[in-house]
């Protein structure tokens, strides 16, 4: 038998399941989803496939999986408790934002709330010039002083976002050497290695939501892995990225702010899909009609 492609669609009240194979066949299963652990769903969806179908375990190629773990994390604030270690001078980033108001004459309008309370959000006395020149150097025992703050805050998850570090980012691999030392088992999410590129706001929003995830999707995707091989499936498991493209259930763990929109974006890519197979079509039979005209006799057409 060949091997079938599974994608697998997470909702609030139902788990959709899709199986292909290479000759088109397709086998649905919806079933209700399990809200305490999403993760059981799709093990116990794929079980009702087996015993429906001649399908095994064996037959499954690779899981496609659309999942709005993190965006519901957000939309709920229920994130890891999440500090943020920063350059002096850039403390309020998060809320200064790009400072322009979305409505600029609606004095109703509140800022959204930010994924790190101000408190949580701590200074380093270092400076690194938009060339990648270092001005002041950091300071590894302000470092130590400023991590025993955020350990005291019993914060779960830590985000390091200095300024230019896309440029140069020796003092953030400095500070990220010392949390890994100092508290080994806490969630770190370092700019230069999740978004290094210009703009403050950006970089250090992409950088905290980046670190306020990944725990709970962490957590999820090796409960779904573990949940599947102990019920004899062995494909890979391949998670939706907001670009529409795909990425490992290993590589969403640590950079989980790229399936941010990971649940939306299949369903683009596939109407995408369905529309380029609908304007081939149509383009096809008007070639086919026009392939038809040239080749009819010319008195025929005369006829016409």
């Amino acid at each position: 038998m060949s091997q079938f492609r599974v994608g697998v669609d997470i909702g609030g009240t139902f788990t959709d399941i899709v199986l292909l194979d290479a000759d088109g066949r397709i086998l649905t299963k919806k079933v209700s989803s399990t809200v305490d652990d999403y993760a059981r769903a799709i093990v116990d969806g794929l079980g009702e496939v087996f015993t429906e179908s001649e399908v095994s375990a064996r037959d499954l190629g690779e899981i496609l999986h659309g999942t709005t773990v993190a965006s519901n994390a957000i939309l709920e604030l229920k994130g890891a408790r999440t500090g943020l270690i920063t350059t002096r001078g850039f403390r309020d980033v998060l809320e200064i934002r790009r400072i322009r108001m979305p409505k600029l004459y609606d004095l109703t309008w509140d800022k959204p709330p930010t994924l790190v309370e101000r408190y949580l959000r701590l200074e380093v006395d270092e400076r690194v010039d938009a060339r990648g020149r270092v001005e002041r150097a950091l300071d590894p025992a302000e470092v130590e002083r400023v991590l025993d703050r955020l350990l005291a805050e019993n914060v779960e998850a830590l985000a390091v976002c200095l300024l230019n570090s896309y440029a140069n980012p020796v003092h953030e691999e400095r500070i990220a050497e010392i949390i890994r030392r100092r508290a080994p088992g806490l969630t770190l999410s370092v700019s230069a290695e999740v978004l290094p590129e210009i703009r403050e706001y950006e970089r250090t929003s992409t950088t905290v939501i980046n670190a306020y995830v990944m725990p709970i999707v962490k957590t999820y995707l090796a409960s779904l892995r573990v949940s599947l091989d102990a019920s004899g499936v062995k494909a890979p498991l391949m998670i939706m990225q907001s670009n529409g493209g795909l990425m490992t259930n290993q590589a969403a763990a640590v950079r989980p702010v790229h399936i941010i929109e990971s649940g939306p974006a299949a369903g683009v890519v596939g109407a995408q899909a369905l529309g380029s197979r609908g304007r081939s079509a149509s383009a096809g039979s008007s070639r086919s009609t026009w392939a038809a005209r040239r080749r009819r006799p010319r008195s025929s057409r005369t006829a016409r």
